[in-house]
């Protein structure tokens, strides 16, 4: 027993652990820190779909690397300089109000994130599904131009700030005042985050998309725009036809009704809809010009 402790104490001995200093902890808290905060700013953003299209090329090298495939190894190590750059100019607005919300926040609070919505299992409660639905169909009805951004995990401050905030608390007649004939916040988008209607006359990215039909207006290429660009969900209500149209990923659903939009919503609240409905969402014929079928 006692040989083994001798050569546990000469093994220790031999290995001759660093010293850490007080610094050495400070340090390692500071890089914990911007760690963290630079991760939680890409997974709050587009740098997030950005950042898995950079891992892709990334292995895409290390194959190329290990596979001996010489031309594109020194292609990939020719564009990389001119990559990073491209970066800085494409996030130049991203990374300017990244440094300005670093100036504004508290470092207390930005350590110990007390108050987190984004954390709740559910995005909004039933209420506002049942008041946004209401809306929405009453919109519809009347032929009232509306369009609703639903934000989900990519914030949408760059957008909010484009509006006049409000912080009010999600009501179907406050929706389908917003949004009626030649009232001061009916033209533009409303966001809507968790609860609370945060801004209204919102100016949104148009869509460029070729493929989408050209009797759509800027109302329905501003909701396939945002959900171009974020992960939101965006209802539009034609103010021609009356119709209902949600924007997902990019994807324009047409002439839909208030029970798809309420399961929808549901299913962007965090709960799971019903199979048979999911499968009638998922069996929806896409056309060239975005119409669902």
């Amino acid at each position: 027993m006692n040989s083994i402790v001798a050569s546990l104490k000469e093994y220790i001995h031999v290995i001759n652990l660093p010293k850490v200093s007080v610094i050495d902890i400070l340090e390692i808290v500071i890089l914990a820190f911007v760690i963290y905060h630079v991760a939680l700013w890409i997974k709050n953003t587009r740098a997030w779909m950005l950042l898995k299209g950079i891992i892709v090329l990334l292995a895409c090298y290390v194959i190329a690397y290990i596979l001996r495939m010489n031309v594109i190894v020194w292609i990939f190590e020719r564009t990389i300089s001119i990559g990073i750059t491209a970066l800085m100019i494409v996030f130049q607005p991203e990374l300017r109000r990244a440094l300005e919300e670093l100036g504004q926040k508290k470092i207390v609070s930005t350590l110990i994130p007390f108050d987190d919505t984004r954390n709740q299992n559910e995005r909004f409660s039933e209420r506002s599904i049942n008041e946004i639905v209401k809306a929405t169909v009453e919109m519809a009805k009347a032929k009232t131009g509306a369009l609703i951004i639903m934000e989900k995990d990519i914030d949408l401050s760059e957008y909010e700030r484009t509006g006049i905030e409000l912080d009010s608390t999600i009501s179907s007649q406050l929706l389908v005042n917003i949004f009626e004939h030649n009232t001061p916040l009916h033209d533009g988008a409303v966001i809507i985050r968790g609860d609370r209607i945060v801004s209204a006359t919102c100016y949104l990215p148009l869509s460029d998309n070729m493929g989408l039909s050209k009797e759509l207006g800027t109302r329905h290429r501003a909701g396939v725009g945002i959900s171009e660009v974020t992960d939101s969900l965006t209802i539009i209500v034609s103010e021609e036809t009356g119709r209902i149209s949600v924007a997902v990923g990019g994807k324009l659903l047409r002439n839909i009704d208030g029970d798809l939009l309420r399961k929808k919503l549901t299913e962007m609240q965090g709960k799971s809809g019903d199979d048979t409905e999911k499968k009638r969402w998922k069996g929806l014929r896409r056309t060239d010009s975005g119409r669902a079928e």
